[in-house]
């Protein structure tokens, strides 16, 4: 089922060649590409310092109390609490002071 675009870009109902066809499913992807980009924080160096260490994703959430999922997500960059940069630090052998070179998004 097709939804049509009740309001132009004036903010009234469109007429004539201004009438189009709305699709649902793009709407929602919109929606959900901002979503993702309001959760996502700056990169970091947590991959990188796993692979020098030859660790894998599965292996680092072990040492670190955590789910690979939450792992992966922290490498793509998404925002983490306080707590799972701290237990993430302390899986990869690093102290707390090192957090400004893991995660770049650190307030000093």
């Amino acid at each position: 089922m097709r939804q049509i675009d009740t309001k132009g870009k004036s903010g009234k109902p469109p007429e004539g060649d201004e009438a189009r066809e709305v699709d649902p499913n793009q709407t929602v992807l919109k929606g959900f590409e901002t979503l993702v980009k309001s959760k996502k924080g700056h990169p970091n160096r947590v991959r990188e310092l796993r692979l020098e260490r030859m660790m894998s994703k599965a292996e680092l959430a072990r040492r670190a109390g955590l789910s690979p999922l939450t792992i992966s997500r922290v490498e793509e960059g998404y925002k983490c609490r306080l707590d799972t940069k701290r237990k993430i630090l302390e899986a990869l052998g690093l102290s707390l002071k090192d957090r400004g070179k893991v995660f770049h998004d650190e307030e000093k």
